[in-house]
């Protein structure tokens, strides 16, 4: 009876989803983040869901770790060792002004104060030759003084390393010698492309959290082997594949977004099983609500994500999935600010203390509370009953906080407050779901929403009457998605090289030498990793093979797929095509450069069937829908509303809305105007056509 365990660490709850690769059947649970110890969540999850970690072959982890920490700052004392003359990189950035007219605009801090950084002696010219030797006695003395200052972790960027790695390779044996216990990393262990300041970023952020991370991925693989895990424990990937633990540990940056990776992959192939190939991922958790744009069943992997926002952030180079994020979840607490206005987010109440309905001590109403208020949650059968809410608490909070600093009187004071809130984090939802779709030049109306996560269900409706998309599709156990979605990741290891040339007959063929050492390189590191595995000994390493393209002259250039033939022609015409996709026109006549090769390698593991998989369900039983008020936002009042238990609903079954669909991890509103239907694969389709 071999076992997949897959879990999602949220910034409210940690899901957990256990399939018998067998039989096919899974296991659902979920339980408070404990934020003291994020083991202990997990252990629990595996309690409830009552499954013997002995029989699992491998552990699938997504985890808010990373980001978390450098989001807070909490990360180790770093150190940064750059070429001579170079300490500033991090502060100097990229020396433009995002907002100009704003005289009162600041970036955030660098993550590594200027006391912390250090020089030695080196240069190595963009070619690749060395102009001056590294100075191993400088590293042999700047040891002494990392140590003095009580440094946890070091990274190391040198002044174009990415043509040649030598100097960073041995600084980096030199200190892992002299400093034991010390976290080392260097820039080209991270990324082999160019752009000073994006590779020094991206090592002072892979060095701030190694600590942290490493701390954990050692703690958490040592509880699992007490209780008898004999199997392996896999990390979500930013990209969209799982990584070994051991990788984890020395590159953790590149589980910078490993949260919300499972729900993209299993939209994508839950869409596919239904037949569709343009969706829009719609996550909406306990703490953010992310989108992803998916079209021709396909997502968006881009090369720089910004921690804290392009504008005052800083940039991370590594394939991430091109995620809209914005700070509306179920936790999101409702204030009024100093000027009588009304905010939602983006500070969360998370799971400790929680919403305030959760009887947590928690005291400042969130959008929990306001849904709850307004009969859109059933205060007995949260998480199917297992945790009670408290709807006079939320009442109370909300009248306190919203209602009465906004001078709203009578008995619909709160109602009034509490729609107030939801609308308001509608508005911040809508925004994120137009900056993935319309800000790139897509229309919405030609896309399905694809809803998950604890809250999704229960605002995407509204949502997509707001923005003319016509259906949405609430999959099964949408509470619990994320963590579904994992099973059904690949190994996936992303290898990414400068090449900066014409686009010619001579390049193409310079190409291919270069896609063939990348893929050697990729293959090598599989079998590293993976090839203890006897399932992945089995399988067969598939590559994918990217090109960033841009008009000569310009600075941004577009990530496009390289063709199998690698014809000139088509690699030309597949660049035009793209840039006039994405910014309304192009120029056939100009000349187009490479700026840079990806290589994406996927090694095939065992896993669950995605037709299966996605049409299950926990539990079934039969009985009556029961009639509640509930308070819709285009009707501006309460309506008396059916309420289903998904598990009594069959294929086939159809109704008008106004309707509420109750399940253990989610609960899906219908609206008045809308229609909704159960499909072959168990999903609810709600037309909001109407």
């Amino acid at each position: 009876m071999p076992f997949i365990f897959s879990v999602d660490i949220g910034g409210t709850f940690t899901d957990l989803v256990a399939c018998d690769l067998d039989s096919g059947a899974l296991s659902f649970s979920k339980s408070p983040t404990t934020y003291d110890d994020l083991g202990r969540g997990v252990f629990d999850c595996i309690r409830r869901a009552s499954v013997d970690a002995r029989d699992a072959i491998f552990v699938k982890h997504g985890t808010t770790l990373v980001i978390n920490a450098l989001l807070q700052r909490s990360g180790a004392v770093t150190a940064l060792v750059t070429t001579r003359g170079f300490a500033d990189v991090l502060e100097i950035a990229r020396g433009n002004r995002m907002r100009p007219f704003d005289l009162r605009f600041r970036r955030d801090e660098p993550l590594i104060p200027h006391e912390l950084r250090f020089e030695v002696s080196e240069r190595m010219l963009a070619s690749g030759q060395v102009e001056t030797p590294l100075a191993e006695s400088e590293l042999k003395d700047l040891a002494g003084r990392l140590r003095e200052a009580k440094v946890e972790a070091v990274a190391i960027s040198f002044l174009n390393a990415y043509a040649n790695p030598e100097h960073e390779q041995r600084a980096a044996k030199i200190l892992r010698e002299l400093l034991p216990g010390t976290f080392v990393t260097s820039g080209t262990e991270v990324t082999r492309e160019w752009h000073e300041f994006e590779r020094t970023a991206t090592a002072a952020s892979n060095a701030y959290v190694g600590p942290q991370v490493s701390r954990y991925v050692e703690h958490f693989d040592a509880s699992l082997r007490k209780v008898g895990f004999p199997g392996s424990l896999l990390f979500m990937g930013s990209h969209g594949g799982v990584v070994s633990s051991a990788r984890t540990v020395r590159e953790p940056i590149s589980l910078v977004e490993s949260g919300p990776v499972g729900g993209c992959i299993g939209a994508a192939r839950y869409a596919a099983s239904l037949g569709l190939e343009n969706i829009i991922a719609f996550d909406m958790g306990g703490t953010t609500a992310k989108c992803i744009l998916i079209e021709n069943g396909e997502y968006a992997v881009e090369s720089t994500y910004y921690i804290g926002g392009e504008e005052t952030g800083f940039p991370i180079r590594g394939n991430v999935i091109d995620i809209v994020e914005v700070g509306a979840g179920g936790g999101s607490i409702a204030w009024v600010d100093e000027h009588g206005g009304m905010s939602v987010g983006p500070r969360s109440a998370g799971s400790t203390p929680g919403p305030v309905c959760y009887g947590r001590g928690g005291t400042e109403p969130t959008v929990t509370d306001a849904n709850l208020v307004l009969g859109r949650l059933d205060a007995g059968y949260f998480l199917g009953g297992e945790m009670k809410l408290d709807a006079p608490a939320a009442q109370q909070a909300i009248a306190k906080k919203i209602a009465e600093p906004l001078q709203y009187r009578g008995e619909s004071a709160v109602a009034k407050a509490a729609s107030g809130i939801l609308t308001i984090a509608g508005f911040t939802m809508a925004d994120a779901i137009k900056r993935i779709s319309i800000s790139r030049g897509k229309d919405p109306r030609d896309f399905a929403l694809v809803s998950y996560g604890g809250g999704g269900p229960l605002h995407s409706a509204e949502l997509a009457r707001e923005l003319h998309i016509p259906f949405v599709i609430i999959p099964p156990e949408p509470g619990n998605f994320s963590a579904t979605g994992m099973l059904l990741a690949e190994a996936r290891l992303d290898s990414a090289r400068t090449f900066v040339a014409e686009l010619s007959e001579a390049s193409m063929q310079q190409l291919t030498g270069v896609m063939a050492e990348l893929q050697q390189g990729a293959r090598a590191a599989m079998e590293a990793d993976f090839g203890s595995e006897s399932e992945a000994n089995k399988a067969k390493v598939a590559f994918r093979n990217q090109a960033e393209l841009r008009y000569v002259g310009q600075k941004h250039s577009l990530k496009v797929a390289l063709p199998e033939q690698q014809s000139l022609e088509e690699l030309s015409a597949i660049f035009h095509r793209a840039y006039r996709q994405r910014y309304g026109h192009s120029m056939p006549g100009a000349p187009v450069e490479f700026v840079a090769i990806h290589v994406a390698a996927t090694l095939e593991m065992r896993r669950p069937r995605t037709d299966a998989l996605m049409s299950q369900q926990s539990r079934v039983h039969e009985g009556r829908p029961r009639t509640r008020p509930v308070y819709f936002l285009d009707a501006e009042r309460y309506v008396p509303t059916p309420v289903y238990n998904r598990y009594d609903l069959p294929v086939g079954f159809a109704a008008d809305g106004p309707a509420v669909i109750e399940e253990y991890g989610a609960t899906t509103l219908v609206g008045p105007r809308d229609k909704f239907s159960i499909g072959e694969l168990k999903e609810i389709k709600i037309d909001c056509r109407n």
